[in-house]
């Protein structure tokens, strides 16, 4: 009876789908933008009350969706905008273009209003967007905005220890983050050591910080991806705005080339803390200035033209002897195309350039050394329908690697002239994503990266016996420098080594309830660029290199499954969290290893693998006077390199330990009051479990001196960090008549002047002639104010 009902109620569905679909169908697209300076606004949401129709705009402002004939309530909201809504009669295709109204005339972005609620619909995981307004209401170092501090309140990112560069993803690297800023490779994210971001919150629009569930379209690292995007300038009229704080000042200036068509922008910042030690006659100096700049010409509805850079440059100094030097350099020229109402493209070319030198002249010479990379890429967007998108697309990057080039600073040093050679790599990849709604509940999102990389020439490889660069002396039990048995060169764009690997991502979101959904994500990610360091945060003299023969691609695979929910008329959010990430070739160094200006890097390397896993919690409240949230990650980070012979016992003993980015508590509040017109106030609280270190469990004497030993690595931990900051913006009341407008903001961070420890060193006291640990704290209580305007 069973098998008879089958056939006709396949028939019906069949019938049910072609009745569906037979239905006239038309598109609605068009860009949103800031009604005040025709800004394109990322991730608004637009919304068809009554239905499960929605759309979210693009990275250029754009949205398109197709939708059965009829009459629709259409609904747009983004935050701290004021949302519209409209009756649409869609019997025909339409193009609609919006302008929104921010909230509040004062100083608008940094005033919330609007819910920030979780997307239960869409099967987008592991990924944080932080507004501009959010991020300039937290108090942070030296009372200026900071764009890389502020993800560190996220759930599953932490930071290399107090006063440390670059920030740390679900266990990742540091150099596992892919960081761009419109498009355009960042390689690293900080001015002075840590202090400060290169990124300059006057001058950004829009971030995403991808933890997992990452689109096909990125690739090249094994942690995450923070993607970063700049205004486009006000093309209604001229504009400027900027900010005096004690230790930097920043202003930006926009205007239209052409009103409503084209526009720019230009934005500078500099530290002046350095002058006050000139005042003081102390010799030592640091201090760091940046650019960014933009243009952007609409050459017609269906053609823009966007130039877009950034240069930045830090210069610290010890008494006119010791000078480094180090920055980024990037430039983009993008060209966006519609080629319809259901298919956008955006064709990009990219220069980056990050440089680090040093100028030793106590000793007598100069170090230079850096990356550039080339880009070409071609992005295609495609609204098939309101169930299906497609993105695909390629890119290619070509890398010219400078490792080192010594320089005699003058005749009398005795140092001759040494270059290591330069290196070269390509790195070509093709990706297609999708995003389809399967039903009512049940949304997918699915793609595939094919990445290839070829290590060039000009270059001249070692080669060792049983092709091992590191040799294990089996008496000693200790591994070693190999000795090539012969050398072989390569001439230019001779390859070297090559690797392709495919890159599948799969991510599915199921809402069982209404503002109530489950999602699972998976990705793999490969990593052809290494960092050669060894310490937990990137240092400027840091060099990159590629894969080669005998240094393999990291490859990373993470799962992850949360649930999300939207609570009491979304004026809360709930999204928990738990990831599982391995990463294969992961370097490990031997003991001893020298990493600076070594020609055969190989020579001190292992390929081990690393594993993280952990719980991520994040509790938001969305709307009222008092708005925030709470982020709580338990979480371990490890890394192995067993023995690659049964007779070698590996790095450790072969066992897992703890790398250097293991926290296994990680608590972040942050949260914002608005008193009153006048008057705000802002608080950070963070506790993290103190850095994986390495300490000495015994001693021995050695010549009448008292030496330490040390057991396995990162046995020990540094002792908990934790700080809390605060801040008060105080906003005058503003003139009718008065086009300038302005706002105080008075921080203290480290309120109760926590001594976190940065670093614990052991030396032998040379009164008592015992050795004694020393805690290195860098920031104690901190005050600050500064003063923003706009007009």
């Amino acid at each position: 009876m069973l098998s008879k009902k089958i056939p006709i109620l396949l028939l019906s569905f069949l019938l049910f789908s072609i009745s569906l679909y037979s239905q006239e169908r038309f598109t609605i697209s068009g860009t949103i933008s800031d009604a005040k300076n025709n800004e394109t606004l990322i991730g608004v949401n637009i919304n068809f009350r009554g239905t499960n129709y929605f759309a979210i705009t693009n990275e250029y402002g754009f949205y398109s969706l197709t939708l059965p004939q009829g009459e629709y309530e259409m609904v747009i909201s983004y935050v701290s905008f004021e949302t519209i809504v409209e009756k649409i009669s869609l019997n025909q295709n339409i193009k609609k273009n919006y302008a929104l109204k921010g909230t509040d005339e004062q100083l608008e972005e940094v005033i919330i209003t609007e819910k920030t609620k979780t997307n239960t619909r869409k099967p987008e995981m592991s990924v944080n967007k932080l507004s501009i307004a959010q991020i300039k209401q937290m108090p942070v170092v030296l009372g200026e905005v900071d764009i890389i501090k502020s993800l560190l309140l996220l759930p599953g990112v932490t930071n290399a220890g107090e006063g440390q560069s670059g920030f740390n993803v679900r266990g990742g690297g540091a150099d596992q983050n892919l960081i761009l800023l419109d498009e355009a490779t960042i390689y690293n994210s900080s001015h002075l050591f840590g202090f400060f971001s290169v990124f300059n919150p006057d001058a950004i629009k829009d971030l995403k910080l991808y933890k997992g569930g990452i689109p096909a379209r990125f690739g090249g690292r094994a942690s995450s991806v923070l993607d970063i995007y700049q205004k486009d300038g006000n093309s209604k009229k001229f504009s400027m705005n900027g900010g005096i704080g004690l230790i930097s000042s920043r202003l930006l200036a926009e205007g239209p080339i052409v009103k409503d068509k084209g526009s720019f922008l230009i934005g500078g910042r500099g530290s002046y803390a350095h002058l006050f030690l000139k005042l003081a006659d102390n010799d030592n100096s640091a201090y760091f200035y940046d650019l960014n700049t933009k243009l952007n010409y609409k050459l017609n509805k269906n053609n823009n033209l966007y130039l877009s850079g950034y240069f930045g440059r830090d210069v610290f100094e010890i008494a006119q002897s010791f000078i480094n030097t180090y920055g980024n350099s990037t430039l983009n020229l993008r060209w966006n195309h519609l080629f319809s109402d259901k298919l956008f493209s955006n064709l990009s070319l990219i220069y980056s350039d990050y440089y680090y030198g040093l100028n030793l002249d106590f000793v007598g010479f100069n170090w230079d050394s850096g990356i550039k990379n080339y880009n070409i890429k071609y992005d295609f967007k495609y609204y098939v329908n309101d169930k299906f998108k497609i993105n695909y697309g390629a890119n290619a990057i070509y890398y010219s690697f400078n490792p080192g080039e010594i320089t005699p600073s003058r005749d009398d040093s005795g140092i001759n002239y040494r270059k290591l050679e330069d290196k070269y790599a390509f790195e070509p990849a093709f990706y297609i994503d999708t995003e389809q709604k399967i039903s009512d509940k049940l949304t997918v999102q699915y793609g595939l990266r094919y990445s290839l990389f070829y290590r060039l020439g000009s270059s001249t490889v070692n080669y060792y016996e049983n092709d091992l660069p590191v040799a294990y002396d089996d008496e000693l039990k200790i591994y070693e420098k190999a000795t090539p048995i012969r050398t072989e060169f390569f001439g230019k764009n001779k390859t070297i080594a090559n690797y392709d690997n495919l890159e599948p991502r799969f991510a599915l979101a199921y809402e069982f309830k209404d503002n109530k959904s489950i999602k699972i994500g998976y990705n793999r990610m490969v990593q052809y660029l290494q960092l050669i360091s060894n310490t937990a945060s990137p240092t400027p003299l840091d060099v990159w290199t590629p894969s080669d023969k005998y240094i393999k691609p990291q490859i990373a695979d993470q799962i992850a499954v949360g649930y999300f929910t939207n609570l009491k008329e979304d004026e809360y959010s709930l999204e928990v969290e738990s990831f599982f990430k391995t990463v294969k070739n992961r370097m490990d160094y031997i003991d001893g290893a020298d990493l600076i200006a070594n020609e055969a890097i190989e020579q001190v390397i292992l390929n081990g693998e690393m594993r993280s896993y952990g719980l991520e919690i994040l509790f938001r409240k969305n709307t009222g006077k008092l708005n925030g949230w709470i982020a709580y990650t338990l979480s371990r980070s490890e890394q192995r390199t067993p023995g690659r012979f049964a007779n070698e016992i590996g790095i450790n003993n072969g066992d897992w330990y703890k790398n250097g980015y293991d926290k296994t508590h990680n608590l972040a509040v942050t949260g914002s009051y608005k008193l009153n017109k006048k008057w705000s106030f802002g608080g950070n609280f963070i506790l993290q479990t103190g850095q994986p270190v390495t300490f000495p469990n015994g001693q021995y004497v050695y010549q009448g001196i008292n030496v330490p030993s040390y057991g396995l690595r990162n046995e020990n931990n540094l002792p908990t960090y934790h700080h809390l900051d605060v801040s008060a913006t105080l906003t005058p009341n503003k003139n009718a008549n008065r086009k300038w407008q302005a706002e105080w903001v008075f921080s203290i961070y480290n309120l109760y002047s926590r001594k976190n420890a940065a670093s614990i060193s052991f030396s032998q006291n040379e009164t008592t002639g015992r050795n004694e640990a020393t805690r290195l704290s860098i920031f104690g209580i901190v005050p600050a104010v500064s003063y923003n305007f706009k007009f």
